[in-house]
């Protein structure tokens, strides 16, 4: 039975609830729950947590899920804490040893510390901005993805811990043209792929 960890890393806070990736977690929960062979475990970073609690689930996971809004082109502020507290826990407890270097050659092997790895991850992202902005000539992102740029460090931060990616599925102009039936049926055909790869 293989093991899903679903984070939710949308936190409360002026004009966002943070409804829609509420939303998105229980799409992916449900998606997981009904085809009756995943076992689930789920945080959601307004509920509270321990970062030792969240350290085992990560050694748990065959495939961690995260769900987060982008907020001035990065995670939020209480997410960007979560990890900062989470992986620090997790330093020489089970999810990273060091930063992979020794000290005969110090200038080499950086980012190979982890100790996820033959663990997955994917990545949601819920945006404001419309997709033509990454993707057509002189629009604001320079026909630079979401993976590409804004989330970059992101995907390096989960190397460096030993996991590898997943395709990521990104929800676009959420806040002005939301089209939530349209996302629901594609994002269920997106997980469809994703499980052919755990």
């Amino acid at each position: 039975m293989k093991k899903i960890y679903v984070i939710n890393g949308a936190p409360k806070f002026a004009h966002s609830g943070g409804e829609f990736n509420k939303t998105l977690s229980s799409w992916t929960i449900d998606y997981f729950n009904s085809l009756g062979n995943y076992e689930i475990k789920y945080t959601d970073i307004n509920q509270g947590y321990s970062p030792e609690e969240e350290v085992t689930k990560y050694v748990w996971a065959d495939l961690v899920i995260y769900h987060t809004p982008i907020w001035w082109f990065q995670i939020p502020n209480e997410f960007k804490r979560f990890f900062d507290e989470v992986l620090t826990a997790g330093h020489q407890n089970g999810i990273y040893f060091s930063d992979g270097r020794r000290s005969a050659n110090p200038k080499r092997n950086y980012g190979k510390g982890g100790l996820l790895q033959g663990k997955k991850y994917m990545l949601t992202t819920t945006w404001n901005a419309p997709l033509e902005a990454f993707t057509l000539e002189d629009e604001f992102f320079q026909q630079h993805s979401v993976d590409e740029g804004v989330m970059f460090g992101f995907h390096k931060m989960n190397a460096f811990i030993g996991m590898s990616q997943l395709e990521s599925f990104h929800f676009y102009d959420i806040m002005k043209a939301p089209d939530i039936e349209y996302y629901h049926k594609v994002y269920k055909e997106h997980l469809d792929q994703i499980i052919q790869s755990l």
